[in-house]
């Protein structure tokens, strides 16, 4: 693949957008418009909404607080993070994140290389715009995410019985 040549602009409230479980994601630059070297995703997060623990075999992962308050696991270790705040996750390392506060939370999410965008699109329900009412989760929609991340190199880790309580 080769670099967009034209470079890419995003207006605020553009990009294709779709929810994934119940967050929203608009896709602000994908494989195509970088050449596969990252992608960039903006994560709407509703109140206690969020991604569970997984393991990226691919690609890192970085997060930048943009609104609410998010609190991330990074292998055993809790981190609180507040508007400003950037994390990185290497391949390999444990993580997951929920919006931890009464009102939605906003990050980007920026995927070195790109291609885990496309595992978001896939299933993802697509999306025009942002509501604070997230479509509703069907079994079927968790039996679908979790076959279909190992085809992306993702390992979705079940969560404790402590922390289903």
């Amino acid at each position: 693949m080769t670099l967009n040549p034209n470079g890419i602009l995003r207006q605020p409230g553009s990009g294709s957008s779709c929810w994934v479980i119940d967050s929203h994601y608009t896709f602000k630059a994908v494989s195509e418009d970088t050449g596969g070297a990252y992608a960039l995703i903006e994560l709407l997060l509703p109140p206690q909404s969020g991604a569970p623990a997984h393991i990226h075999s691919q690609e890192d992962e970085a997060f930048y607080i943009q609104e609410g308050e998010v609190e991330f696991q990074l292998d055993q270790q809790t981190i609180v993070a507040t508007i400003g705040t950037f994390l990185h996750s290497p391949k390999g390392q444990p993580h997951g994140f929920k919006n931890i506060g009464t009102t939605p939370a906003k990050m980007l999410c920026l995927l070195t290389p790109a291609g885990l965008e496309k595992f978001f699109m896939e299933v993802g329900k697509p999306t025009e715009n942002w509501s604070f009412d997230p479509p509703s989760v069907s079994p079927e929609d968790i039996e679908k995410l979790m076959a279909t991340a190992p085809m992306y190199g993702l390992e979705i880790i079940p969560p404790s019985p402590a922390e289903m309580e």
